[in-house]
């Protein structure tokens, strides 16, 4: 079992976590839009596109660009409410708990999508909110547990954290005027990382969708369950003893 949702922390643990939520992010949000032509972890786009069918009078896609905002909302809620309730019962899967709601609820998106693929009207959008729910959830996840600093469904955020690192990086320090400016190459290469855990996450999600399709969330799953049981584990032994 992979010991990164303890309860103890280290930045090495937290970037380690980073990565591999960034994969799982990746993949199902590459997955979704196969599976229903939208992407799920994209807020920014959703929330333009409902100001814009907001102006056009498009009431039907509005609510459904407003239904996606609020499961992702929804989703980072129920992280935070999963996370409190275990800190004040001292209980070591806090982090894990969130995660082992994922791993549930890609587990029956996997087994059950096929079933109901075929009701296209239902599922499809049942779907988008299943995985802003899923997104928000994780991406709370990782919020919470490294103080805000990873971020993993937050694209536009890395790319802008890697833009200032290279600009820092390329600046010429010649006159000397104040405090030099430096690049930190270690901030550089964590944002890279997890940029990249999130494109293989993609291009894994692509190939796994058209391959296997809804069962290529089974090892997301599994993964996420890896990641959150040992603590959970830890909890039953001390409730038990």
């Amino acid at each position: 079992m992979l010991d990164l949702a303890s309860l103890e922390r280290s930045v090495r643990r937290d970037r380690a976590l980073g990565a591999a939520l960034a994969l799982v992010a990746g993949a199902t949000n590459a997955g979704g839009f196969i599976a229903v032509g939208q992407y799920t972890s994209h807020m920014t786009g959703i929330v333009s596109a409902l100001a814009e069918d907001l102006a056009f009078a498009r009431t039907r896609l509005a609510l459904a660009a407003l239904g996606s905002v609020a499961a992702f909302v929804c989703g980072a809620m129920t992280t935070a409410l999963a996370v409190n309730w275990a800190r004040r019962r001292e209980m070591q899967s806090r982090y894990a708990l969130p995660l082992l709601i994922e791993a549930v609820m890609l587990l029956a998106f996997g087994l059950l999508g096929k079933m109901l693929a075929m009701y296209t009207v239902l599922v499809a959008p049942l779907t988008v909110l299943t995985l802003c729910f899923l997104m928000g959830l994780q991406n709370a996840v990782i919020t919470k547990v490294s103080g805000a600093v990873i971020r993993t469904t937050h694209v536009t955020g890395l790319l802008t954290d890697i833009g200032i690192e290279l600009g820092r990086m390329a600046y010429l320090n010649r006159a000397p005027l104040g405090e030099p400016v430096r690049g930190n190459r270690e901030r550089l290469f964590v944002h890279l990382t997890l940029l990249g855990a999130f494109a293989l996450g993609g291009v894994l999600g692509s190939f796994g969708f058209r391959a296997f399709g809804y069962f290529a969330t089974l090892p997301l799953a599994g993964l996420l369950v890896l990641l959150g049981t040992k603590p959970l584990l830890l909890d039953l032994r001390h409730a038990a003893a």
